[in-house]
């Protein structure tokens, strides 16, 4: 007896421009996991779809009439752990853009001048759970723009931020910074001595805990709730 096929990758598009989703649903719907759930030519579309479609990656145009991509990312991402992860794709490399899309919750950026194979790639990895932004540009990010007590906050600031960070062990809190600083699970491991697996499992259970998404997400939280700083 053959195994059910896996249930593939939901995805909806979010760009303003109509020869663009098309170009999009094309590429995609070429691969056997992952189906195109719809498209939205504006970020309040986009969020209202998002709700209504429950996908599993929304792919978020940053310009867009009326709501733009980033305000439609926040709404999408308040939903909570359950929403979809996002990801920003734009035809700008701008650190502003790219740090604001962060803070708003996405999940990766990827320019639109990447070739195909790269689009396919970020939606498995975004829908695996995982982060798309290499740790080095977001930490860089992160350390230029984030500072401590800035008003400008995210629902992950505040109080519940407080009380979560206290139902971290302090082993946790440890691998929490040691996510901060961009480490690997395997650098976790070595500086923690601890195996791949436990640490695989303590990961789990800081995001689980702090109600986050991803490992990108974790560097954002670690950097605006004070747990590590800019230069440290």
């Amino acid at each position: 007896m053959s195994a059910a096929p896996a249930t593939p990758i939901r995805v909806l598009l979010a760009d303003d421009q109509h020869l663009v989703r098309t170009g999009f649903r094309i590429i995609l719907e070429v691969e056997d996991d992952i189906t195109v759930v719809g498209e939205a030519a504006d970020g309040a579309r986009a969020v209202t779809m998002a709700r209504a479609t429950r996908p599993d990656v929304v792919l978020m145009d940053v310009e867009m009439p009326g709501m733009d991509g980033l305000e439609a990312t926040r709404r999408i991402t308040d939903d909570g752990p359950d929403a979809p992860a996002v990801l920003i794709l734009t035809t700008f490399d701008r650190d502003d853009y790219l740090f604001t899309a962060l803070r708003a919750g996405a999940s990766g950026f990827l320019l639109k001048n990447g070739t195909p194979e790269e689009l396919i790639e970020a939606i498995r990895v975004l829908a695996r759970g995982d982060g798309l932004l290499a740790p080095e540009i977001t930490r860089r990010v992160i350390s230029t723009f984030v500072r401590p007590g800035d008003p400008a906050g995210t629902a992950h600031r505040g109080a519940d931020a407080e009380a979560a960070l206290g139902e971290l062990t302090p082993r946790e809190r440890e691998v929490l910074v040691l996510l901060a600083a961009g480490s690997s699970n395997a650098e976790i491991a070595t500086a923690m001595v601890l195996g791949e697996a436990t640490v695989k499992t303590h990961v789990s259970r800081v995001l689980a805990k702090l109600g986050l998404r991803d490992r990108v997400q974790a560097v954002v939280f670690a950097y605006e709730n004070g747990v590590v700083r800019p230069g440290g």
